[in-house]
């Protein structure tokens, strides 16, 4: 048997809609499996699927829908009228660097008087801080324009204010109660906004200025607000799909400088990008600068037009990424020993383990405890929290990761008391508290996570868009499916789930043999499938078995050969209930029928067998793999061979033979 790693939730599916399916098929030329994934996602009707499918600039919405947007293009403006400096503020991760470089590009091109500032991470923290706001009017700064922060920041413009400098705040982030007294805020997010998207990241925000200042959109710069919008995770959905489809356009035909160069020292090919290849080639070199070093790294890549300092870099990015990389599985390592260290304890003591994960430490750097809480989640399938400790003065900052159903920004609250600041939201958080204090955060965090969660909600879930058929699996569909990419946030790549689909062939391949590599179906309609890490489940599964399987559709090139694929994400494997176990007499008539046949193809034998002497091809299936585990028989590329002389053995000493024989025992004293 071989059970589900997770939960199999299948996306609901109605006799009414393959109407709207059919339909779409016909109108639009497109397989009935991509006209029924087009209405699962709420694309029913023609115009709203072309307009998913074939979207292009015409369908980007009015910048002046932004409530404050006449008000931030009108003070830029009268700044360059009157010939005043402008300072850009961003963030220092992927996509305030992006908007950081969008606006750079913009302003150079206005003629416009301007420099950029992005904060240290590990010096000064996030968003907007008084001494650079000092630091700017020390410099004769007269406007400030945020990108991707600055909505929360009510005392820092209070103080700009005071200084003579004005603030024209873009933003995404959730809106306070309280907004800051800027001269305009930009920022779909706000309650009194009529913009009909709000998932725009702080670059698609930045974009939207740059469309009201230049009267058109700048999609010359579209590859700069696809890297930001992939990065930060925001919904691939109208205006963001629109906008990251010109990008990677524009990076697969005329790449910029920096993108080129970033290219090439990651070892990403410009011509084939994908959204993937933003996600995780080319976010995470951007995204390590700032965690590591200076974001300033990052945005003078994305900004210069001189290739060999493009290229300079660019390899100082990836040296950077290497060592985040290093980094993270440094701590990932200590921490991974600190939760068995208390899981020991908890066994030792005859108590239950923490159910939240909370680990801090001397010496955890900051800048990546966020990567290092994801990949113990990832892990362990449980709420993670990550602290490095300041040696000084005891305080620990930390970042959280959660699974469904446990909201950490709910859970903070309940803390808050023990915390000095926090914020976030049911998946992600960040908080600040004093070493003192991390005992009773893991009791309370845990106690919260018993109270709310379900015996079912420690067992992560997989999203199934549709169940499908081999005839479903034909090249002509599967590059059709790239129809709907660029794929990511609120527009998964399509899982697809096949049942009661049979094992024609499997293998372990690779070094240690630890993949799986499967031939579904029968007869000339077959599919290949790959189970990367799955190799430990050959034995579990013999040949000719039904399963049911979970993965995504691809096209595997090779030799000059184009052939469908699935690669696995899970499968299960149930042998069915036989109605009566094979008896001795019967293993042997099959054997002795192995042996009259000699060498025989391993593909369909048991069915063959089974149809001939009136047992199921399944039981045929168990003594098939009896054989080969007493050594009476041997399996050579596809191919059963009789033993020549084999050693005497008893079926009994057959470990497949004694579990199905106990399971067939106690599945008919159920019975």
């Amino acid at each position: 048997m071989i059970h589900r790693k997770t939960r199999w939730t299948l996306a609901e599916w109605k006799e009414s809609e393959e109407g709207a399916a059919q339909l779409l098929s016909e109108r639009l030329s497109l397989p009935p499996l991509v006209a029924r994934l087009l209405v699962q996602r709420g694309y029913g009707d023609e115009a709203s699927a072309r307009n998913f499918l074939y979207g292009d600039a015409s369908l980007l919405h009015d910048p002046y829908l932004l409530s404050g947007m006449t008000a931030a293009v009108q003070r830029i403006r009268e700044a360059a009228d009157r010939g005043e400096k402008i300072r850009i503020y961003g963030d220092y991760d992927a996509d305030g660097v992006s908007s950081t470089s969008l606006l750079i590009h913009v302003f150079r091109g206005m003629g416009l008087s301007f420099d950029y500032y992005i904060p240290h991470r590990a010096l000064e923290g996030y968003g907007l801080n008084k001494a650079a706001i000092a630091l700017a009017q020390s410099e004769g700064v007269k406007l400030i324009v945020t990108v991707d922060t600055g909505i929360s920041a009510y005392e820092e413009i209070a103080y700009a204010s005071e200084l003579g400098i004005d603030v024209v705040v873009t933003d995404h982030h959730e809106p306070p109660e309280r907004l800051p007294e800027a001269v305009a805020i930009v920022n779909p997010k706000q309650e009194h906004c009529p913009y009909p998207f709000k998932g725009l990241a702080g670059v698609g925000v930045a974009f939207k200025l740059a469309t009201a200042l230049l009267d058109r959109p700048p999609l010359e710069y579209a590859d700069i607000v696809s890297l930001g919008t992939i990065a930060d995770l925001m919904p691939l959905l109208d205006e963001n799909r629109i906008l990251v489809r010109y990008g990677l356009e524009k990076l697969r035909k005329e790449a910029g400088t920096g993108f080129r160069a970033l290219a090439e020292a990651s070892g990403i090919e410009l011509e084939g990008i994908v959204s993937t290849s933003i996600a995780f080639g080319m976010g995470p070199r951007i995204n390590a600068a700032g965690r590591l070093d200076h974001a300033k790294k990052a945005v003078a890549l994305l900004t210069t037009n001189d290739y060999d300092e493009a290229i300079l870099s660019a390899i100082q990015l990836d040296t950077l990424n290497k060592e985040r990389q290093r980094i993270v599985d440094a701590i990932v390592k200590e921490a991974e020993e600190q939760w068995q260290q208390k899981l020991h304890r908890a066994e030792q003591g005859g108590v239950k383990p923490p159910s939240v994960i909370v680990l801090g430490s001397e010496g955890w750097n900051v800048g990546v405890i966020g990567i290092v809480a994801s990949k113990l989640l990832e892990r362990h399938y449980r709420p993670v929290v990550i602290l490095g400790i300041d040696s000084e003065t005891g305080m620990c900052k930390g970042s959280a990761r959660s699974i469904e159903g446990y909201d950490l920004h709910a859970a903070l609250t309940e803390c808050e008391e023990l915390l000095d600041h926090y914020g976030g939201h049911q998946a992600a958080a960040g908080m600040t508290l004093h070493r003192k204090q991390l005992e009773q955060l893991e009791l309370r965090l845990s106690k919260l996570a018993e109270d709310w969660l379900e015996d079912e909600d420690w067992i992560p879930k997989s999203q199934v868009d549709i169940v499908c058929g081999l005839e479903d699996a034909t090249l002509e569909t599967i590059s059709q499916l790239a129809l709907l990419e660029p794929f990511g946030v609120a527009n998964p790549s399509p899982r697809m789930m096949l049942s009661g689909v049979e094992v024609a062939d499997r293998r372990a391949i690779g070094k240690e043999s630890k993949h799986l590599k499967l031939s579904l179906g029968s007869g000339r309609r077959l599919l290949d499938g790959i189970g990367f890490g799955m190799g430990d489940k050959l034995a579990a599964m013999p040949a000719g078995c039904r399963i049911e399987c979970i993965g995504e559709l691809s096209i595997n090139e090779w030799n000059n050969q184009r052939k469908p694929q699935l690669q696995l994400h899970d499968l299960h494997y149930e042998p069915p209930r036989m109605a009566e176990f094979p008896s001795r007499e019967q293993f042997g008539q099959v054997y002795q029928l192995l042996r009259r046949m000699g060498q025989t193809q391993e593909r369909g034998l048991a069915s063959r067998i089974a149809e001939g002497i009136g047992l199921t091809a399944d039981a045929v299936q168990l003594m098939l793999d009896v054989f080969e585990e007493l050594r009476f028989i041997r399996r050579v590329g596809g191919v059963y061979v009789p033993e020549a002389s084999p050693v005497r053995r008893e079926l009994a000493s057959s470990e497949r033979y004694r579990e199905a024989k106990e399971r067939h025992e106690s599945r008919h004293a159920l019975a």
